[in-house]
Formats: structure tokens, C-alpha cells, sequence
């Protein structure tokens, strides 16, 4: 990699956790570069697109599919009614969210502000919500000067109450970031330093009236081309390109053949790279819609050709580049998913469908917005009805030369439309260029970053705090030894977790500041190290807390809220502990404790689920397997002074739901039973006078529980 821009651009994706918005002029090698990151980076990457095809072309999935957001307008500050079965994320996909390092945003000039920030509202939600896209680093490449969003009139009547741009660098959540810009400047696509400037005076917005004077030289009026040169009409709408399409294959006095694509699976229509039946005579003029993927590579995506021979078995094409016969095959484009492999832990591509067809198109006529990304020899433009931001640029930018341009019609300064909003945009991106220097110190920080994320017991606290509140809440008059015991262990870790990782932050910061290579400074190893070793110690009492921490109760609503707020204070306890186990024995390499950080994460999900019982678990077993199970699961809460005798009472009251096919806290409230368990009434006055029973209870069931308790007494010599 020998250009200095993208040599920049890795070494910001690579390492430092900054956001990276990568721009560039039509051929600058963007496109190039997500290939090469997506092969080689050990980040764990997952790459969106705004649409099918960018999506196919970039190898990853659509924004939309991905995030399962609705095609409707995001308000900020709200969200969308993700409790419909559509648009409810799977557990695997919450964790391939949880667990990714680096979201690249392929096209992101056609993404809009509201839609952006969409994605940053899942994101928080999923991960941290006090950091703008939930701490994941983004890649968000594209060229402003190229394709714009869509945005409808009555959605921006809507939008424009929050946003000043429907643009992506509009979104809220961008806005609370420090992104970093970095624009390609080599163009690989034309060689000519004079088109080249013709075409920058176009993009910039300056194209002057000898500007458009020099482009207008290649207006030929009726002009007819050579067949043999291949000459392609860009158009902007689809209707203009079907019209030329149809006519020039109406024209050829040649049966026609039709090939209809297999298609497998799951593959949307609005993917579909080419058509789903082609419709083919021997003459035609075709382009090639995929890259060969032999080793030859006789053709790429945009080449254009002639169908020489055809029959019901398949076709040739001679190149109009290098005049060569091609006989061309059926090839396949994959629609896939990312899913987490169970062994590895790694976020990897799975085949959701396959579309199978010969990769080429009819190619007398094509829209700008579908030449997007193409290049060609020989094109006949017509952008004097161009509607759209970028659209007369992106039309004259698909020609490797001027000579090999024709104009349909004069250009005129009507036909190059800029937003004013991106040349007010493009001062931002000059300003925002980091140098060698600031590049040193983004690493330093990212760096730094991650041992403190090591050394930060905040989520932990909030976790542990939340935990003692609900106790307090709920709970206090059932468990006052145990809120007593909660308050008194927050004490103990605000003084020797928290208070000491402030002292410790300052230890290893200074260190960091001060190395000229803090990734192989022993003395900061050490540090790592032994601060490891001392919080993994003192975080055990806490994590033993947690563990042995039960909450009964009959109300499913809090017993679902007292159960998740145990199961992040355990989980949240459970991840550093591993964390800080693995760097105490490994030390701290960074790309090492994002791999093993994601892996912990995931097993610790895998542990949780994998503890759950299945419908079909319970269906097999036998009544007594059921009865002796849930035996064995009876877990005496804090606070209770007879055990056993809890566990007999509890017992006894399931065994009487079963019976009556009543819910158990019908027989006996919760808050009754720990009554019973530490009063220990025998007789049916006293039974009567726990609370929440009465005498409604000792009515029906008086006689057995008070020959349980009885029993319990003369069994302990009470």
C-alpha cells in the first residue's frame, strides 16, 4: 500500500478507535480498500450498505436488514416499535452487535442523518448507551459530490424540525463524536491531468463557463456510433435506459433467447445484480455485471461486449476493449448474514440465497445512478435532465478519457447541481485531516482507552447499586440482613475498587504519556499486570454476594425485573473477573483483549442460555423426575432463620398447586411463607396472625402446614 492516504486510513481503523468518515474522487480506490480491510483486519467488522446492490458489491448486508429498522422516517429521541415480531433482534444478533469492533457504512453519501441515527439509537441500546454508537468505531465511506439521499417532501417537513441536513454528517449522534476525514486524492480511473481538472471544476461546484466550453467540445449532435467501439448511453432515469435498451435489441434481425437465473434460497428481488431473465440476440451489446473470478480475468464489472454467438445452451462475447472471445458462464452472487461461529466465537458470513445467471446486462443504455462505480472506454452522456446533487458528475466521471465522452446534449450550468450544504461540508473535511502527530496521539488514546475500560468498575457499580436499591425498594422488610449486608459491601467497594482505580488511573496514564512505545514498555506491563491481579482478587467477595443472592416473590413483574437485575450484576461481576484474569496471566496486547473480550462475552451468553430448560425438556419428564427437580432447585433466600423448613413449606405448597391446578402464590404468598418459616406458629391462632395469610388460609390449609411446622420443631428440639 503505497499511497499515503490509505496507508493513514489503516492505521486509523487498525489502531485507534476513532471514526473515520473515508471520502475520495470517483476511482480514488475506496471501494478497494473495504476489500482489502474486510480480508485482513482482526477487527470483528460487520459491513452495511444503504442499498441491495451497494450492499452485494461491498460483500455485507443492508443497513436496514441489519439493524431491522423500518423504511420510514427516525425521530430523535424516540424509537421504533420493536416489540413487532418483525422487528425483534434474535439473541445471536444482539451478540454479533455486542461483540463487533468496527461498522463500516459503505455508499454513506446516500445515507441520511435520521437513519444514522437510528442505527446509534440500536447501538446504545445493545451497548453502551452513554457512548454515540454504543462505543463501536465506525468506516463510513462514499463521496459526497457523488449520490445523495432520498428524502421526500412531506418526511423532511417532518425531519427538518431536528435536522439542518438530511446528509449523514446531519445525524445528532455524529455530532457528540470527533471524527477524523481523510479524502483520496490519486485517481486510478483517468490517467489525463486535464480531464482530471475538467472533472474537479465540475465536483467542486467551479465548473466556469470555459469549463463547460471545453466539456461541451464533445457534443456531437445525432451522433451515430461505431458498433465496434461499445459505446454506452448513460441516462438519469430507468425508464430512458429501458427505452434504448429494447429499441436497439428490437432492432437486431436475430431470434432471441431467454435464461432465466436460479435463484435458492433467500434473495431479495432488489438485490438482484442483473435480471432475473435475460433476454439475449446474437449482436447484442452487453456489459459484464461481476468481476471474472477465475484467475484469468478476462472481464470486470463494467466491461462492455458483443454477443457474437448464441444458442439455448449459452452465448460468446467478444470485448470491445481487447477484442477477445469470451465463452461466458453462469456465475453466482451470494445473499448473506452474519452469524457468530459457536467454536470460535468470531463474527463470519453465512449463505442465506444464491442467485445464479450469466453475469452480464443489456448495455446500450444505463442509469448514472446504476454506473455508479463503473468505468468505461466510450459513453454517451445525457445529463441535461439530472435532478439530483452529484448526478452530472458521477455521469462524466465513469469515462476513463475525454476522447472517449460524447455529449447527447450541451451541458449547462443547470445540469451540474451541488448542494452548497457539501461545499460548506468540505472545509470541515480539510480541517479534519490528521497529521502524523495527531495520528500518534490517536493511537495513544486508543490505547489508553482500552486499559481503562480494563480498570473501569462504573458499570459494575451502577449494576451493584441498582441491585441494593431494588432490595431496598421491594424487599427490606423480608430481607433486612441482607440490605444491611448490601450497603455495607457498596462501602467496602467504593473504597477499595473504586476510589483505588482512580489513584491507579493516574499510575497508568503517566506511563502511557510518557513511553515512546507503550505497547512493549515492560514497566507498564507490570503495572497492568499486578493491578489486575489485586482487583480480580478484591472483586471475589462481590461476585460470591451475587451468587449467593435469592429473591422470591409471587408478582411475575418484579420477579422478571429482581431476576435481570441479579443476572447483569452477576454477568457485569462475571466478564471483568475473566477479563482480569486472562491479562493477568497474558498481560495486555490490545487486538488480543478485544479477541479474548468478544469471546468471554459470548460464552458468558452461551453459559446463560445453555442453563435455560427447553419446552421439550419439561415435556419429557416423568411427574416424579418433575417433583425431584424441582426439589433439588429450591434456593433458600437470604434472611430465612429455618431453612430446611423452607424448603419442606415450599415443596409442600407446589405440590398443593399441582394438585388444585392453582398458581402457587394462591396457596401461600411468598411473603406469608417467609413468615411462617421464621415465627414458627403452632398453633392456629398464631398461623393466622402471619401476615398476608389470615384466617382464610388456616381455613383451608391450617391442619397441614401446622403438622409441617410441628414436625420441623420436634425434629430441631424446638
Amino acid at each position: 500500500m503505497n499511497n499515503p492516504e490509505l496507508q493513514r486510513a489503516w492505521q486509523i481503523i487498525e489502531n485507534t478507535g476513532t471514526h473515520l468518515f473515508l471520502t475520495g474522487k470517483a476511482g480514488t480506490g475506496k471501494t478497494t480498500f473495504l476489500h482489502n480491510l474486510k480480508k485482513e483486519s482482526p477487527k470483528r467488522t460487520v459491513i452495511v450498505a444503504p442499498t441491495g446492490i451497494a450492499a452485494i458489491n461491498a460483500g455485507g448486508v443492508t443497513i436496514h436488514s441489519f439493524f431491522q429498522l423500518p423504511f420510514a422516517p427516525f425521530i430523535p429521541d424516540t424509537t421504533f416499535n420493536t416489540e413487532q415480531k418483525h422487528f425483534r433482534f434474535s439473541k445471536e444478533k444482539i451478540n454479533i452487535i455486542r461483540s463487533m469492533d468496527l461498522l463500516i457504512i459503505d455508499e454513506i453519501s446516500m445515507v441520511r442523518a435520521d437513519l444514522l441515527d437510528a442505527i446509534d439509537s440500536v447501538l446504545r441500546r445493545y451497548r453502551d448507551r452513554y457512548k454515540p454508537f454504543g462505543g463501536v468505531q465506525l468506516l463510513m465511506i462514499g463521496d459526497l459530490q457523488q449520490l445523495a439521499p432520498v428524502v421526500k417532501e412531506t418526511e423532511w417537513n417532518m425531519l427538518s424540525h431536528y435536522y439542518d441536513t438530511s446528509y449523514f454528517f446531519g445525524s445528532r449522534a455524529l455530532k457528540e463524536t470527533t471524527y477524523a476525514t481523510i479524502e483520496l486524492k490519486q485517481v486510478y480511473r483517468q490517467n489525463d491531468p486535464y480531464f482530471l481538472s475538467l472533472l474537479n471544476k465540475v465536483r467542486e461546484n467551479k465548473a466556469d463557463e470555459q469549463t463547460l466550453a471545453e466539456l461541451n467540445q464533445r457534443y456531437i449532435p445525432n451522433f451515430h456510433p461505431v458498433k465496434e467501439k461499445g459505446y454506452i448511453q448513460l441516462t438519469t432515469h430507468n425508464y430512458q435506459a429501458q427505452q434504448i435498451n429494447d429499441h436497439e435489441l428490437s432492432l437486431i434481425k436475430e431470434p432471441v433467447f431467454s435464461y432465466k437465473a436460479e435463484v435458492t434460497g433467500i434473495f431479495p428481488e432488489y438485490s438482484y445484480p442483473t435480471d432475473e431473465t435475460l433476454m439475449l440476440k446474437k449482436g447484442a451489446q452487453i456489459m459484464f455485471v461481476k468481476n471474472d473470478p477465475s484467475p484469468e480475468k478476462r472481464y470486470y464489472n463494467g466491461m462492455i461486449g458483443e454477443i457474437t454467438s448464441i444458442d439455448e445452451d449459452g452465448f460468446t462475447v467478444r470485448t470491445k476493449e481487447k477484442n477477445e472471445k469470451i465463452i461466458v458462464q453462469p456465475e453466482e452472487w451470494t445473499n448473506s448474514k452474519y452469524v457468530l461461529n459457536e467454536e470460535t466465537k468470531e463474527i463470519t458470513e453465512e449463505q442465506e440465497g444464491v442467485f445464479k445467471q450469466y453475469p452480464v446486462k443489456l448495455a446500450w443504455g444505463i442509469t448514472i445512478h446504476k454506473s455508479q462505480g463503473l468505468t468505461f472506454e466510450h459513453a454517451i452522456i445525457d445529463a441535461r435532465s439530472a435532478f439530483a446533487h452529484g448526478q452530472a458528475y458521477v455521469a462524466l466521471s465513469r469515462c476513463k478519457t475525454l476522447e472517449g465522452m460524447v455529449l447527447s446534449s450541451p451541458l449547462s450550468v443547470n445540469a451540474i447541481i451541488n448542494d452548497t450544504i457539501i461545499d460548506d461540508y468540505n472545509q470541515y473535511i480539510e480541517t479534519h485531516t490528521p497529521n502524523e502527530e495527531l495520528l500518534h496521539a490517536m493511537q495513544q488514546t486508543y490505547f489508553l482507552n482500552l486499559v481503562s475500560e480494563l480498570f473501569d468498575f462504573s458499570p459494575i457499580a451502577r449494576s451493584f447499586n441498582e441491585q441494593a436499591r431494588l432490595i431496598d425498594e421491594h424487599f427490606y422488610k423480608l430481607f433486612p440482613q441482607l440490605l444491611a449486608e448490601y450497603k455495607k459491601q457498596i462501602q467496602i467497594f467504593t473504597t477499595e475498587i473504586v476510589d483505588v482505580s482512580y489513584r491507579f488511573h493516574k499510575q497508568y496514564e503517566r506511563l502511557v504519556t510518557q513511553s515512546t512505545d507503550y505497547n512493549t514498555n515492560n514497566d507498564l506491563q507490570i503495572r497492568i499486570i499486578k493491578g489486575a491481579a489485586y482487583f480480580e482478587q478484591k472483586l471475589r467477595p462481590f461476585h460470591k454476594l451475587a451468587e449467593a443472592t435469592n429473591l422470591p416473590t409471587d408478582n411475575k413483574e418484579l420477579r422478571k425485573k429482581t431476576n435481570n437485575t441479579l443476572e447483569e450484576f452477576l454477568n457485569t461481576l462475571t466478564q471483568k473477573l475473566s477479563l482480569l484474569q486472562y491479562v493477568e496471566d497474558n498481560g495486555f496486547h490490545a487486538s488480543d483483549y478485544l479477541r479474548k473480550k468478544a469471546y468471554i462475552l459470548l460464552s458468558e451468553t452461551d453459559n446463560k442460555n445453555s442453563s435455560g430448560t427447553t419446552a421439550h425438556d419439561r415435556k419429557e419428564r416423568t411427574p416424579r423426575e418433575r417433583v425431584s427437580r424441582e426439589r433439588k432447585r429450591i434456593e433458600v433466600p437470604n434472611d430465612i432463620l429455618h431453612p430446611e423448613l423452607y424448603r419442606k413449606i415450599t415443596e409442600w405448597r407446589g405440590t398443593k398447586a399441582k394438585e388444585t391446578g392453582m398458581p402457587a402464590y394462591v396457596i401461600i404468598q411468598q411473603k406469608a411463607l417467609l413468615g411462617m418459616v421464621n415465627l414458627l406458629p403452632n398453633d392456629a391462632e398464631s398461623l393466622e396472625a402471619v401476615p398476608y395469610f389470615g384466617r382464610k388460609g388456616v381455613e383451608n390449609y391450617g391442619l397441614e402446614l401446622l403438622g409441617i411446622i410441628r414436625n420441623y420443631m420436634k425434629e430441631q428440639n424446638l
